[in-house]
């Protein structure tokens, strides 16, 4: 892999530029990103990335694409159960370095679960790590007592089994752990892993779906390392002196290998999620070409939607399609989301067709009613910081009594704006339901903005605005929660708590 030392800058077509190759480094490049409006024009997924990526197509290809085990569950009298286990492990975080890991049934991340629209799921959960944890099913639709957020945390050799069912339709969500003050130690160190939720639909009967053939899950993080090996995850760690910023794909080191993947359908599936605590992650073609966008973080778009990039904030997620006739190196351009981190430009994979099938035109995917926010009722979420401690509402979020809370009922429909008054990235998760941008930094929101989301960007000053509706689920006593996913700004409180309540 070639790394480009220079972030990327512009925006467009590149055809025609000068590609010059840059000099690789790991090491820590920029300074705080989010500090202005411009640094994401108009804040979306689809938006064109301003690119020097470099090629050196005759370098020989990398390692193999490793794909995540698929977990296989039970089926009995009409649930599946899953079984899962939170444990330390051992791994090559930085090439050449052992670090000391975590990983869901194996040292580093987790199996790939998949789960079925309308089915029964069960998960038995492990603990067998030395502090509390939790396992959140990001993006899920699930009650707020199966939701795996703070109130769910549970303690070194105890088992957690939240059953429920699934109430999503086709999309790619993940686990990860979610207890007070340790998220983003547990996370950094490998504690997610992927989750396909499969339907009926005819959208889902059209797209590739044979896991680890034509439907590849990419996770990349962009982590922090000691020479040592040692991983970082908060603000002491991050500003030590001599760290590096390694990208993985898979679990694998990509810095200076380009993992190789072998297309034997015309046609190939990526789901992209960007694991890391805090580093923005643009994926691209390195050959400047388009990728078909078929699905956002909630599921699919109305139809496949040419972009030349995808540009995901930490936690997010999305879905492509290529069908090629050579060969296609696909690049991962890192930004720096927090105080510091990974910057620079990675060729991560290079997709090599080997297929002679013919596929279908692709059909319409989805039917999204866009709201009519009219009658909504509006609330303002402000994300603060007051030194070093990170607010939301103007509470810190550090324990369950301080969080600020937001008291909804059933059926309840809102728009809130979504106030950025730092010059911080943020990256604004909320669990329940998914929303949909109403307003992006005060513009429209155009392409696959107008798909759902459950994770999104607020730059430094910026503002979103958000609609939803409340369904399915209430409780008055376990709530879900609204946060930033930058994993250090959520433990250093910029969480809120949202209680959802009979009408």
């Amino acid at each position: 892999m070639t790394h480009s030392t220079q972030p990327a800058s512009g925006a467009g077509n590149d055809k025609g530029r000068s590609r010059t190759k840059g000099t690789h480094r790991r090491a820590f490049l920029g300074g705080m990103a989010g500090t202005a409006l411009a640094a994401v024009a108009a804040g979306g997924t689809a938006i064109a990335l301003l690119t020097n990526a470099t090629q050196n197509k005759a370098r020989a290809a990398g390692t193999t694409l490793t794909i995540p085990d698929l977990l296989e569950g039970t089926t009995s009298g009409g649930t599946t159960t899953y079984t899962l286990e939170a444990k330390a492990g051992t791994s090559e975080v930085l090439s050449g370095v052992t670090s000391t890991t975590a990983g869901y049934n194996q040292p580093f991340l987790g199996p790939t679960m998949k789960w079925t629209s309308g089915d029964t799921v069960l998960l038995n959960i492990t603990n067998s790590l030395t502090e509390d944890t939790t396992v959140h099913f990001h993006g899920a639709h699930v009650p707020p007592s199966m939701d795996g957020g703070p109130q769910n945390a549970f303690a070194s050799g105890k088992t957690w089994s939240p059953t429920f069912t699934v109430k999503d339709e086709a999309k790619t969500l993940w686990y990860h752990p979610h207890a007070l003050g340790t998220t983003a130690e547990q996370a950094t160190h490998g504690l997610a892993g992927m989750i396909i939720v499969e339907d009926d639909s005819a959208a889902s009967a059209a797209l590739p779906s044979t896991y680890g053939t034509d439907d590849i899950p990419i996770i990349l993080q962009c982590l922090a390392t000691d020479s040592a090996g040692e991983i970082k995850y908060n603000l002491t760690g991050y500003l030590a002196n001599g760290l590096d910023f390694p990208l993985l794909c898979n679990g694998t080191n990509v810095d200076a290998t380009t993992l190789s993947f072998t297309a034997t359908k015309k046609r190939t599936r990526f789901r992209l999620l960007n694991a890391s605590p805090s580093d923005i992650i643009t994926v691209q073609r390195g050959d400047g070409g388009t990728l078909t966008q078929i699905a956002t973080d909630q599921g699919y778009l109305t139809e496949a939607t040419e972009v030349k990039s995808i540009r995901l904030v930490a936690g997010a997620r999305a879905e492509f399609v290529m069908e090629l006739s050579d060969a296609v190196t696909l690049e991962a351009v890192v930004t720096t989301g927090w105080v510091r981190g990974g910057s620079g430009t990675y060729e991560f994979l290079t997709v090599t067709p080997d297929a002679s099938d013919t596929p279908a035109d692709l059909p319409a995917l989805n039917t999204i009613t866009r709201y009519d926010t009219t009658g909504f009722t509006a609330r303002t979420i402000t994300l603060g910081q007051s030194g070093t401690t990170m607010t939301v509402n103007g509470s810190a979020g550090t324990s369950m009594s301080s969080m600020a809370m937001i008291s909804t009922t059933l059926g309840a429909e809102e728009i809130w704006t979504v106030k950025n008054s730092t010059q911080l990235e943020h990256s604004f998760h909320l669990h329940d339901v998914p929303f949909q941008l109403i307003s992006i930094n005060g513009a429209d929101p155009t392409g696959v903005q107008l798909g759902w989301y459950d994770t999104f960007e607020v730059v430094g000053g910026g503002t979103i605005k958000i609609a939803m509706k409340f369904t399915d689920f209430t409780d008055d006593t376990y709530m879900y929660m609204l946060h930033c996913h930058l994993l250090q700004h959520e433990d250093e409180g910029m969480m809120a708590a949202l209680m959802v309540t009979e009408s």
